[in-house]
Order: C-alpha cells, then sequence, then structure tokens
C-alpha cells in the first residue's frame, strides 16, 4: 500500500483530473479519474473527496470538467454556462466555504479577463484551476510554519477529525505544524479522535499520521475526556470548514464538546485555517448553514445495522463552536488572537 506522503487527495496530470476516493481508506487506496461534472460533484457530495481546502481545488477543476468541451462556445455563452455549473457544484455541500470561494473566484476571474473566445476563457480557466491548487500547497505549508512553535518536546496533542493532508492538496492545515515538528525532530504524541458516523480520525488521520513515523494513538469521541482528565493532552488542534467574522468556527460534529472539555481542563484549543476558509461576510456561527446528511451514516456501522429500523436520526455533519472556546487560529498569515472581530478583519480584510 502507498503511504501518506506519496499519496495525493488530488492530481491534475497530462489534463486529467483525478481524486483519491478517501471512502476506501485505510484499507483501499482507489485513485478516480474525473471525467464529468456529475461525477466531480458526487465525488464531493459522497465524501470521496472532503476537507473544506480540498473541496475547494475540487471544485475549480470541476468547473475545468464541466466546460472542457466549450472552445467553440462564444464568450457570452461560455461564461453563461460556466455561472450555471458553478451553482451546481456549490449545492453539493452547504457548509465549507472553501468551495463557494474557488469556484466563485474562477467565474470573477473569467468574467473580468479580456478573452474574447470560449478557446481563451478555458485557457484561463484551467490555469487559474491549477493556480488555486499550487496556492493551497503554499498556505498549508505555512501554516505548518506558523504553528510548530507551538509544538514542544513531549507533548501530547489532541485533533478531531481529519485536517491533514488527505483535507487538502499537501501538508494539511491542523496537522501542518505536526508534520514540520515530526521533521525537526521533535517527539510528540498525537491523539485521534475517530470521529464519528464516518470514522475521518479513525481511517483517515489516524493512518496518514501512522504512516509519516508521528506516534499516534486513535481514541473514541467519548475517550477525550479521559484523556485530557489524566494529563496526556497539552494541546488541540481542529481545521476548520468556515470561521465566521467574529471567531465563531464550524467544524466537524463533536469539535464543540472538545472546546468545552479543553475549556474545563484549561487546555489551549488552537483552530488551522487557510485565508479562504475566513468569511468575514458571515457575521457568526449562527448565521453558517450546518449540513445534514443521509440518516443511514448514524443507524449503521460499516455495513452491519446499529439501531432499530424506521428510528429518528438527526446526523448534523457539523457544529459551531464560539469564539470565546478558541484559543488562537493558526493561519498561513500568522497566529491571529483576540478579539476577534477585529483582528480577523485587520488580517484578511
Amino acid at each position: 500500500m502507498a503511504d501518506s506522503s506519496t499519496v495525493k487527495s488530488i492530481e491534475y496530470l497530462n489534463g486529467k483530473f483525478f481524486l483519491l476516493d478517501q471512502t476506501r481508506l485505510p484499507l483501499e487506496v482507489v485513485v478516480e479519474e474525473q471525467k464529468s461534472v456529475e461525477q466531480v460533484w458526487d465525488s464531493i457530495k459522497k465524501l470521496k473527496v472532503r476537507g473544506a481546502p480540498a473541496i475547494g481545488v475540487a471544485g475549480a477543476y470541476g468547473l475545468l470538467v464541466a466546460m472542457r468541451d466549450g472552445s467553440a462556445l462564444s464568450r457570452q455563452d461560455f461564461l453563461e454556462e460556466v455561472r450555471k455549473q458553478a451553482d451546481y457544484l456549490d449545492s453539493s455541500r452547504p457548509t465549507a466555504v472553501n468551495l463557494h470561494w474557488a469556484l466563485q473566484r474562477v467565474v470573477e476571474k473569467l468574467s473580468a479577463s479580456k478573452e474574447s473566445d470560449g478557446a481563451g476563457l478555458l485557457r484561463l480557466l484551467e490555469r487559474e484551476a491549477m493556480e488555486i491548487h499550487r496556492e493551497d500547497i503554499e498556505v498549508c505549508r505555512k501554516i505548518g510554519e506558523n504553528g510548530v512553535e507551538l509544538i514542544k518536546e513531549g507533548m501530547g496533542l489532541l485533533t478531531h477529525c481529519n485536517a491533514g493532508r488527505l483535507a487538502t492538496s499537501d501538508y494539511g492545515t491542523a496537522t501542518a505544524p505536526m508534520y514540520l515538528a515530526h521533521q525537526r525532530g521533535i517527539g510528540f504524541t498525537v491523539y485521534s479522535d475517530e470521529s464519528r458516523p464516518l470514522l475521518q480520525g479513525s481511517r483517515l488521520t489516524a493512518w496518514e499520521l501512522q504512516q509519516a513515523g508521528i506516534d499516534v494513538y486513535t481514541i473514541t469521541d467519548n475517550m477525550a475526556a479521559y484523556v485530557m482528565r489524566h494529563g496526556l493532552i497539552d494541546m488541540v488542534i481542529v481545521g476548520t470548514d468556515r470561521v465566521a467574522a467574529n471567531g465563531d468556527v464550524a467544524n466537524k460534529i463533536g469539535t464543540l464538546g472538545v472546546a468545552i472539555l479543553a475549556r474545563h481542563f484549561d487546555i489551549p484549543f488552537y483552530v488551522a485555517s487557510p485565508f479562504s476558509t475566513i468569511d468575514l461576510n458571515t457575521r457568526t456561527g449562527e448565521d453558517i448553514v450546518i449540513e445534514e446528511r443521509d440518516e443511514e451514516e448514524v443507524t449503521s456501522f460499516g455495513a452491519r445495522r446499529t439501531a432499530p429500523q424506521g428510528i429518528k436520526v438527526r446526523n448534523p455533519a457539523f457544529d459551531v463552536t464560539p469564539h470565546q472556546l478558541v484559543t488562537g487560529f493558526i493561519t498561513d498569515r500568522g497566529i491571529v488572537k483576540p478579539p476577534y472581530e477585529e483582528n480577523l478583519r485587520r488580517v484578511f480584510a
């Protein structure tokens, strides 16, 4: 099996767009060429590609897939169609702001260009998608550089869900400081919440950290209080799918509980976030649309049903952590501390 340093969540090679099917990990490494915009939409919706930054990059390439036969269109017809396809891709997942951000960025770039025909617009679309991909790698590397000094020899770190290499183009967000600390020879231990119901922590985070040679334990979500109570956790680092202007954080369901526990045990709680996840147009976390997913994710564990037939289910994919519980944001532009409404706008406006 390929290790996590060689497996990429997203690749664009020789004009072809590939996604790693993360629903098959850690047992199988399956890479699928994306041949239609419907396939890209489905890959995002079904979490074959997931993680806010990776979804954004996938959306940009998804537009390229959608428009690849559009070189013969007029400028007006091309722009009308690309807006339509952007709206379609944007409907796949509502909570992660990066998807909307990337799609909007591409559409605005094309609309503002002087390209006179579909062929020119298609070339520009390809360049912009590739640039978003390149920027994601660079931004995650900078998050690692800005956060690595927080990790000290012998520390215990807790993370929730997967904000690692598999959730981005490389490095990850929450894991970026971990990878750089490991490269520097700093010894530390990571406790990875399994992250029910889809187990992104145990299937993905634990796998990629283990493959990288980092000391990692998988724990169930309800063990977080236990490891904190016994002094095994010195710091929490999580990723995020959207940060509101006031610093409220939307992240994988269960993050709020971890933040409350961290506050109770006086443990620093950091959120790693690229600039594209900071949404200054969303005032507070109350304004963030929370995706509700299929009930079967909760009523089954693998292929086995674990709940009564006909039981009523709630399955929000995310929750919102109030900014008061956040120690700081590890970003590509430095570590941002409170007051967040002022400092996030100063750094990212």
